[in-house]
């Protein structure tokens, strides 16, 4: 018995560079951002570190870390965001989606704007095309 169709996206560069837009790749067809595949989520405290979102670690199109904080003493469903390397961290999760993972997705930064952040997360076993640059 066959299972669901894999997920495929491609990243479409945005008109004004500030992000990209999502397409499935198997029908061309546009991707929302309320698909329920999908989750694109803004960065929460991201204010409380400026330097790091900036860096171009967190640039759209870059892949990301989502690093689960059960120790948090804040929220013990607590999910940090930071760059591939681990090196930077974003910020979080927001609280109310953090306790719906389950710590197999995949993130990418997907757009920016001012101090903003806003971050794709999508199943393990999504395919997520980066553009050329």
């Amino acid at each position: 018995m066959d299972g669901p169709e894999r997920l495929r996206l491609w990243l479409e560069r945005d008109r004004s560079g500030a992000g990209y837009h999502l397409r499935d790749a198997a029908t061309g067809e546009r991707v929302s951002w309320e698909d329920t595949r999908i989750r694109v989520v803004p960065v929460a405290g991201v204010s409380f570190r400026p330097e790091a979102v900036a860096d171009g670690s967190f640039d759209p199109g870059a892949r990301l870390a989502l690093v689960p904080e059960p120790d948090n003493e804040h929220d013990p469903n607590a999910v940090a965001v930071w760059n591939a390397e681990r090196t930077l961290q974003a910020g979080y999760i927001p609280r109310e989606l953090a306790a719906e993972l389950d710590g197999s997705e995949q993130a990418v930064s997907l757009w920016r704007a001012g101090e903003g952040l806003r971050v794709l997360i999508a199943p393990r076993t999504a395919w997520i095309g980066r553009p050329r640059r």
